[in-house]
């Protein structure tokens, strides 16, 4: 199973680095197989973290490119860092929703 969490990881990272570059296309092609990937392990916290940190990067990137789909993203990945725990995952969440609370 480790090796399934170190690809999806690959996956995630890959997914922001082409975000940066301002391919969104590919990021999210990358953000889509590592979630993919990840839906297919059974429930743990390593699995939610990925998670999480995946839905959010999906949805910076979306929102980047205007589509709405993203409020999805957004909602989950939030809910998976709420539920983890994991800081990083928490404080890209409140960002992401205090940027939110500057567009409302």
């Amino acid at each position: 199973m480790r090796p399934a969490y170190l690809t999806a990881a690959r996956h995630l990272q890959l997914g922001r680095e082409w975000a940066v570059e301002g391919d969104q296309e590919r990021a999210t092609q990358g953000y889509e197989e590592a979630l993919r990937l990840l839906r297919t392990l059974p429930p743990e916290r390593t699995r939610d973290v990925l998670l999480a940190h995946t839905h959010l990067a999906f949805f910076q990137t979306l929102v980047l490119l205007g589509d709405e789909a993203g409020q999805e993203h957004l909602h989950l990945g939030v809910s998976y860092a709420r539920s983890t725990r994991d800081p990083l995952a928490r404080a890209i969440a409140e960002e992401c929703l205090s940027g939110l609370e500057a567009v409302l």
